[in-house]
């Protein structure tokens, strides 16, 4: 199953979207609250006028008590009732009504005020209600009679249809607004201006760095990129100082390689010629034929084993097939490999031995087995070809106590290597100076590479083992202190002992 490509994302897009939605989403706010606060500022003189209306006709209400029993009367002054009907727009009710809620003038389908709404006498008040299937603003009033409980004072209301209202609101709406739908634009406009110029130092870093060679790896300057891009400018630099060192290391290692195989490949085309030569001229010997075939196969196998060592010193460079780590016995591969060089050591007459700790649970680590087996065989393999004959390899697998790590160690008897020389010989193609030993000088140094992939320290020091008895005689050789690479493996957090 194939992970869906992810859609790559604009930065300028994603810095306009956060800009602009918030103020595209503000703006139907701003209509809203600017509605209602033309509706306050819409109802603010037309209630002053009709509170002034209130108030006059509450003066025409009086108070009288013929006969002993209090009642209220109400008198509309000559004119008064014209002028309550003389606006154009809007139509004026008015409603007065007794002591007892009586009716005493005006219309007589104006709703009366809720119970919960009284207010002292005196004090002006203003409602929205609905009269007619109209909504009409209302101002009432109930009137101070002096000696009368505020529950049985006379009622004054006067209401107002809303169209002047509504008509002011909108103007307001739309002195307001209308601006708005210019000065918005205008305001995109800005934004998309000022971030496509704040952007623009972005624009000419990538030109430059497109404009580049290939082959160019020096360093960005920071100066010329902004502040909030210098980190990123920062991380490039270092990977490109990292790739230079990469590419520099590998330019080095291929003319290596190509030096190497000069030799063995020259030698293979100098027997082939000298033994086609000897047979074109009919005086070839058996003997010398022989010798020239003997030659050829030994140069071809020393280039095979360069052309192997180099695949292994590709395959320990691999990071991304190295990380496919499992658990590994290492106990296991490195018997296994020595059962392997056997039959190499006693041809030439080497003891090579495999110990390992005994009464503990072998241990795993993270790895891969292919590069572990490669970083065995390595080393063994130059342990033999440096031991003389007579002399012991032994390889040796040791369990840590405390369960942390697990230590390979490969030691033989032969000249050692000076510690002078001892970071050196992990370099590749370096040769020890002193020795006839043949090689490709890529083994330790594919033995370092498979190390570093699995976070494990390499330890190189004199063997200074005990020779067994009559061990020199019988050889005829010289041994030296010898040599013991010690690595250590951290183990897998899977197999490591649980407290009892």
């Amino acid at each position: 199953m194939t992970t869906p490509r992810r859609e790559q994302r604009s930065l300028f897009g994603e810095i306009l979207d956060w800009m602009l939605a918030p103020l595209l989403l503000l703006w139907p706010m701003s209509v809203v609250l600017t509605w209602l606060v033309a509706q306050g500022i819409a109802n603010k003189p037309y209630d002053r006028q009709l509170g002034e209306m209130v108030r006059v006709l509450s003066k025409q209400v009086m108070v009288e008590a013929p006969g002993g029993r209090p009642a209220a009367k109400f008198a509309l002054p000559a004119g008064a009732s014209e002028i309550l009907h003389t606006d154009e727009s809007d139509d004026i009710y008015y409603q007065v009504l007794g002591l007892r809620g009586e009716y005493l003038s005006g219309d007589r389908s104006l709703p009366v005020p809720a119970d919960d709404d009284r207010a002292p006498p005196g004090e002006l008040r203003f409602r929205d209600d609905v009269l007619n299937n109209d909504n009409v603003r209302v101002a009432y009033m109930w009137v101070d009679s002096a000696g009368r409980p505020p529950n049985t004072a006379p009622l004054v209301q006067v209401a107002e249809t809303l169209d002047k209202r509504s008509r002011l609101a909108t103007e307001i709406i739309k002195g307001v607004i209308l601006p708005q739908f210019v000065i918005l634009p205008l305001a995109v406009l800005l934004v998309w201006l000022a971030l496509a110029r704040g952007i623009a130092p972005l624009n000419e870093l990538q030109q430059r760095i497109r404009k580049r060679d290939s082959s160019d790896l020096s360093p960005i300057d920071e100066r010329d990129a902004p502040e909030e891009v210098s980190p990123l400018v920062r991380a490039i630099n270092d990977l490109l100082a990292r790739l230079d060192q990469s590419l520099s290391a590998q330019k080095h290692f291929l003319a290596d390689a190509a030096h190497q195989l000069k030799t063995p490949l020259a030698g293979l085309r100098t027997q082939a010629e000298l033994a086609q030569r000897e047979i074109d001229a009919g005086s070839a010997d058996a003997k010398d034929v022989k010798r020239s075939l003997q030659q050829i196969a030994l140069s071809s196998q020393r280039a095979a084993h360069m052309v192997n060592q180099l695949l292994a010193m590709a395959r320990a460079e691999d990071s991304e097939h190295a990380s496919h780590k499992q658990s590994v016995n290492v106990a296991r591969l490195a018997e296994e490999t020595v059962r392997d060089f056997v039959p190499r050591a006693l041809e030439k007459r080497i003891d090579i031995g495999f110990e390992r700790s005994e009464g503990q649970s072998p241990l795993s680590i993270p790895g891969h087995a292919l590069l572990l087996r490669e970083l065995i065989r390595n080393l063994v393999d130059n342990a033999l070809q440096y031991t003389p004959a007579g002399g012991t390899v032994t390889v040796r697998v040791m369990d840590d106590p405390f369960g942390q790590v697990v230590v390979l160690q490969v030691e033989d008897t032969g000249p050692g290597i000076p510690a002078a020389e001892r970071e050196q010989v992990f370099q590749p193609f370096y040769r020890a100076l002193g020795t006839n030993v043949d090689g490709s000088g890529l083994g330790l140094a594919i033995v370092k590479e498979i190390a570093q992939q699995h976070d494990a320290q390499i330890l190189l020091e004199d063997a200074n083992l005990r020779y067994r008895p009559g061990l020199t005689e019988q050889a005829g050789a010289a041994f030296g202190p010898g040599a013991r690479f010690t690595i250590r493996f951290p183990v897998s957090p899977s197999s490591k002992p649980k407290p009892a």
